[in-house]
């Protein structure tokens, strides 16, 4: 095996364990700590201290300890937030989600950074276009990724399965689910769980932990320093800068036209899975078929990210970017469409599916596409432009966190909508000005080239 691929999936593996017990165990928040809204406080902090890291620590962390060790110790803040869990109160849970949140933003960046590196070393390896390889290695995390998505959202299932009741839903609530639930509705309590034993909670703590300490060890024994590698390559170690220019460098990067247009894509793809995590579960799924299919319908979502990620991965060389963010919006605008127009009711099972898959096929587009965008356009300032990359993702989270309980779902779809369009028209002015860019650069060296062309024929 090739030894790039073979370090892209130690990472892509390292992510699966450990985001197969962190996602599992932040889909259960809000229902297990659910007194005085502990679970939504909790998880409102985990994205307002990422804003924070994702501005601030990313370039440091990565200049001083690399990507390896600092997507290790990242880790290590995940799991300290995992154990707390096993004595939740706000003393415990609070201090160690901002932790939590103040690691989310390196690891994030030093995964991005180290796929983006390995890449175009294959790249340069075996001298294909580094886009094409960036692209196909970032197919390959996120199906192995977001496959945890699948396992946590079973693993909690199946652990807490015999304490599920499914209740009845009434008509009256019906009426009231979809875009027209404005929040008065009460679906939470209409259709709550008996809340799982001590002891079962206890259990599935220690699956979550136990996957997220192998997630540590595999990383911390079997990944390369791609430091290190550079230097193996024949490439010098670049000279470090002060840390204050590293923090200056997050900020700075803002004068670039192409980052303040496309900062629109990562704060879109926080606001949209957030409206998934948030009000379709509750809104759609909850209220119209109980919170015990909640689980089954993310499994759903997650399967379709997973195999779509890996599929765009290798035919985006073929069809190019452009016809995969078209892809991706379209099928977004349908399934708000659909949204906004469907009065959801257990007669109707297949659609709670259909959407979620839909979902999931047009969010790979946004994870595969967005980060080998931004690697290849910074890639001399990766560092900073992936750390503002998780900011303005982090930011979309607690935007749709935070009007949760204050709009109709209806007005949600339509901040939706309005995002999209104005997302698609700033990624594709980006398109436009990188297309120019690259029709003026043989237009130089023509111009160039005339005047050797004019000595020659002199000559002759």
């Amino acid at each position: 095996m090739e030894k790039n691929l073979k370090n892209v999936l130690v990472v892509s593996c390292g992510f699966f364990l450990l985001f197969t017990a962190y996602g599992g165990l932040q889909n259960l928040q809000s229902s297990l700590y659910s007194e005085n809204g502990m679970g939504v406080v909790t998880l409102s902090t985990i994205y307002c201290t990422m804003m924070v890291s994702s501005l601030l620590l990313p370039p440091i962390l990565i200049k001083r300890f690399g990507c390896k060790w600092t997507m290790v110790g990242s880790m290590c803040c995940y799991t300290i937030f995992s154990l707390a869990n096993f004595y939740a109160t706000w003393y415990t849970l609070i201090p160690t989600s901002v932790l939590l949140g103040l690691g989310a933003g390196p690891l994030w960046s030093a995964q991005c950074t180290y796929i983006t590196i390995i890449g175009n070393l294959q790249a340069q390896k075996k001298g294909k276009l580094p886009k094409d390889v960036v692209t196909q290695y970032f197919g390959i995390f996120f199906l192995i990724f977001q496959s945890s998505g699948v396992w946590g959202n079973l693993i909690s299932s199946l652990v807490f399965s015999h304490t599920t009741t499914k209740a009845t839903i009434p008509e009256d609530q019906l009426l009231f689910c979809g875009a027209k639930d404005c929040g008065s509705l009460g679906t939470e309590a209409s259709n709550s769980t008996h809340h799982p034993s001590q002891q079962l909670i206890y259990t599935l703590l220690g699956i979550f932990n136990g996957s997220s300490f192998l997630a540590i060890l595999l990383l911390s024994v079997c990944l390369e320093s791609v430091e290190n590698r550079l230097i193996n390559e024949g490439e010098a170690r670049p000279v470090s800068p002060s840390i204050w220019s590293i923090i200056l460098s997050t900020f700075t990067l803002f004068k670039d036209k192409r980052l303040c247009l496309l900062i629109l894509l990562p704060l879109y793809s926080g606001l949209n899975q957030g409206f998934l995590y948030g009000e379709y579960t509750k809104s759609y799924t909850t209220c119209a078929l109980g919170i015990h299919f909640v689980g089954y319908v993310m499994i759903c979502f997650s399967a379709f990210t997973s195999m779509c990620s890996m599929l765009y991965g290798k035919i985006s060389k073929y069809i190019g970017r452009a016809v995969l963010y078209g892809m991706g919006a379209t099928i977004h605008l349908s399934c708000f469409t659909t949204l906004l127009l469907w009065r959801p009711a257990p007669a109707q099972l297949p659609i709670f599916f259909i959407i979620p898959a839909l979902w999931g096929m047009s969010d790979a587009v946004w994870q595969t596409q967005n980060n080998a965008l931004y690697g290849l356009l910074f890639e001399w300032k990766k560092e900073a432009a992936f750390a503002n990359y998780r900011l303005g993702e982090a930011m979309g989270f607690l935007v749709a966190f935070g009007y949760s309980s204050f709009l109709c779902v209806r007005t949600k779809l339509y901040i939706l909508f309005g995002m999209l369009s104005l997302t698609v028209t700033a990624y594709g002015t980006v398109e436009y000005m990188e297309f120019r860019a690259a029709r003026k650069v043989p237009a130089v060296k023509e111009e160039k080239s005339q005047p050797e062309k004019e000595e020659v024929k002199a000559e002759m």
